[in-house]
């Protein structure tokens, strides 16, 4: 589990489309671009950062599955998504994470790293600040991150 139910969602966005695994919790950044509202179109789509120089675009809220679906259901009450549809991303707000790389500081900018986690600004000053850390990491690695991307 990459998030903790504590939480504060003041801006999200339901706009894009992921066709990846992935877990929640992770930084995405825009894989190819939609145009005008892209509201239902498949060419809006994201991705779990993979580069420094990605632009970031919001916080993962869903986990992103690959199923069998004339085998099972998505477990909607996990927040499950099918792998090519719809995403919800949070841009503003905190979130309790556990995808953190290295040492936090409470108060320091959060950055992201390649593979979607966050880390400090020490460790990665070259992609795009994208909140501030507002813990340190508890006895089970989950720190409290303010997301900011407007």
């Amino acid at each position: 589990m990459a998030l903790r139910p504590t939480r504060n969602e003041h801006l999200t966005d339901l706009s894009f489309f992921m066709d990846e695994v992935a877990e929640r919790g992770l930084m995405c950044v825009a894989s190819t671009q939609g145009s005008g509202a892209a509201m239902d179109q498949s060419a809006a789509a994201v991705k779990v950062a993979s580069a420094l120089s990605d632009e970031p675009v919001g916080l993962l809220l869903n986990d992103m599955v690959n199923l069998d679906l004339t085998r099972q259901h998505i477990n909607y009450d996990q927040d499950e998504m099918q792998k090519g549809g719809k995403v919800l991303l949070l841009r503003a707000g905190f979130v309790v994470t556990d995808q953190i790389s290295g040492a936090i500081t409470l108060g320091e900018a959060a950055h992201f790293v390649p593979g979607g986690s966050f880390c400090s600004a020490t460790a990665s000053s070259h992609s795009d600040q994208v909140g501030r850390w507002l813990s340190k990491k508890d006895a089970d690695g989950y720190a409290k991150i303010q997301i900011n991307i407007v």
